[in-house]
């Protein structure tokens, strides 16, 4: 018969100097690891993306700290002190708004500063929107490549996503309710709207969701329509297929009415590896002519 085991008790051991990179849950607070909890406890101060809502998460675990505000605006201003702390010897931990920081949030340049003058930085690992929804994607996962939030306009976008377009790996984004709908739209435009890929909405809240299907149908999904909350949105690996002179004309035409010709060659010949000194000669035809040469 299985001896139950008591539930483990916090760590009263002193907490080593260093800077101290905690992971905090993205919905679920039970997501906290006992880990963090222990540096969260002894740490001499805590920077944070928002004071408010590192806050009332220490308060849900009957903590107190030290805050500090710790964003893009504020960190120039934060790290300072927070390296002054290392260097007595002080314990610094540092947490986002939700997840894993650094991942999309501000903090790498704390972290190569502390490295970098001898400190010690420590990893205390836990909860990730981008592991999570990796996890329960259903996508390939020996191969995949974090890109973070697109750009908020259309052109702009499109461009962007052009340079992923033939990568074989699973690719990951954030993004914004808001702009789901047209985001999902340019996706189907320039990676193709057959490509496999799932919207997770709301992970570990009470609605989390995930959506599967193509882009092209995802693209159009009333549900996926500024829906609210936070969302990751994972697009399944882009297959070699060799492109053909209509792809890239097609490619052409829609890059032209956004770049100059020497730009939307190099946009194309990227996105299809076919060469960028005849395309930019098609574009140009393409350009003045409006059709291709007979």
């Amino acid at each position: 018969m299985a001896r139950t085991l008591p539930p483990p008790m916090l760590d009263d051991a002193p907490l080593a100097p260093g800077l101290y990179v905690v992971a905090t849950p993205i919905g679920n607070l039970r997501d906290i690891t006992l880990r963090a909890l222990d540096v969260l406890k002894q740490a001499d101060l805590v920077l944070a993306e928002d004071t408010r809502v590192t806050g009332k998460l220490l308060q849900a675990f009957g903590l107190k700290a030290t805050l500090e505000r710790h964003d893009e605006h504020a960190a120039e201003r934060a790290r300072p002190k927070a390296m002054a702390l290392l260097e007595r010897g002080g314990r610094v931990a540092l947490v986002s708004d939700a997840g894993t920081p650094l991942i999309s949030d501000p903090g790498y340049r704390l972290v190569r500063e502390a490295a970098a003058a001898g400190h010690n930085v420590v990893p205390i690992p836990g909860a990730s929107a981008l592991l999570a929804g990796l996890s329960a994607a259903g996508l390939p996962t020996d191969r995949f490549l974090f890109v973070g939030f697109p750009p908020p306009k259309s052109a702009a976008r499109r461009t962007f996503l052009t340079e992923f377009a033939g990568l074989r790996a699973t690719l990951v984004f954030f993004e914004g309710g808001s702009r789901l709908a047209d985001t999902l739209a340019d996706m189907a435009v320039v990676l193709g709207p057959e490509r496999e890929a799932v919207v997770a909405r709301e992970i570990t809240k009470l609605y989390e969701t995930f959506y599967r299907g193509p882009l092209g149908e995802l693209a159009i999904d009333p549900k996926l329509d500024a829906p609210k909350g936070e969302i990751v949105i994972l697009v399944a690996p882009g297959r070699e297929i060799e492109a053909t002179a209509a792809d890239a004309d097609t490619a052409l035409r829609d890059a032209l009415t956004r770049l100059k010709p020497a730009d939307a060659a190099g946009e194309v010949a990227k996105a299809l590896g076919l060469p960028r000194r005849d395309l930019y000669r098609r574009a140009l035809e393409l350009k003045d002519l409006g059709e291709p040469k007979s």
